[in-house]
């Protein structure tokens, strides 16, 4: 296991021992604030009750909850039909890692891009191949304990599958509807295939041979600005979005009588 040492200690301060988690999809579930926060700052309305997350979008179209009580328990997000969408639906397991929610949950509060989504791409560039064996299209990451699969069981029936799992059997199951936007999908895919690795507190790393280690020592505030930056950027990004979407200013009509006035001198 490696060690590392943040910089910018402050002296009435404690350092908490963190570690970075790689492959990300391994880590466990992790803060539901990671979520949560950035979506509240990007004006969905917060309708959460003790031990249920219950967010709502600002037209009221998708709404995203997370329930450990229900079985099997974990995220469902769901967007109703309009004009040019038809309604669909995603269901994540409990311990998927917050870092690959968020990759979906954040692309909700942003401009589609102009480029065709391509769900596959982000999966090749990280070393994803697709077995020969397989039934379904799929890719498998390169160590072989995450997945993705476009399953069409008959003409008309088809869903989005992912997951992960480890030599103890545990892990995550995520499923989309095949009328989940494409650039949701293709975000939730790119979130997955990051080589990024991702932190957890002392006592929340699975114990796994198929994950890698670094220990850090973290200092509270370093935690708090680091959330904070995250929050910040999703209420700048909100506020220039309503900005732009914002009634320009009427510009001063003369007064009626400005132009007979004008017409005596």
């Amino acid at each position: 296991m490696k060690n590392k040492q943040w910089r910018g200690w402050e002296a009435d301060e404690q350092a908490e021992q963190h570690y970075l988690v790689q492959p990300r999809h391994l880590a466990g579930g992790g803060n539901l604030q990671h979520v949560a926060a950035f979506l509240h700052a990007s004006g969905w309305r917060d309708k959460s009750q003790p031990e249920r997350l219950l967010l709502e979008s600002p037209d009221r179209s998708i709404r995203i909850a997370y329930d450990p009580h229900v079985l099997p328990g974990g995220w469902v997000i769901q967007g109703t039909a309009s004009a040019h969408q038809d309604e669909w639906w995603a269901t994540l397991g409990q311990q998927t890692p917050v870092e690959i929610i968020a990759g979906l949950t954040d692309a909700l509060t942003q401009p589609r891009s102009a480029h065709a989504p391509n769900v596959w791409a982000p999966l090749r560039e990280q070393g994803w191949h697709a077995p020969k064996d397989a039934d379904h299209v799929t890719a498998v990451s390169a160590d072989g304990t995450a997945w993705v699969r476009y399953q069409q069981s008959k003409p008309g029936e088809a869903v989005w599958l992912a997951g992960s799992t480890d030599e103890h059997g545990n892990g995550w199951t995520a499923q989309m509807a095949t009328s989940t936007p494409m650039h949701l999908v293709e975000a939730f895919s790119t979130a997955l295939a990051s080589p990024d690795p991702v932190m957890r507190p002392l006592g929340r790393v699975p114990h796994s041979s198929r994950i890698q280690t670094t220990s850090v020592s973290v200092l509270p505030s370093q935690l708090r600005a680091w959330q904070l930056a995250r929050i910040t950027a999703a209420r700048a990004a909100t506020w220039a979005r309503n900005s732009v979407r914002g009634p320009r200013p009427r510009a001063a009509n003369p007064p009626a009588h400005a132009g007979s006035a004008r017409a005596r001198r």
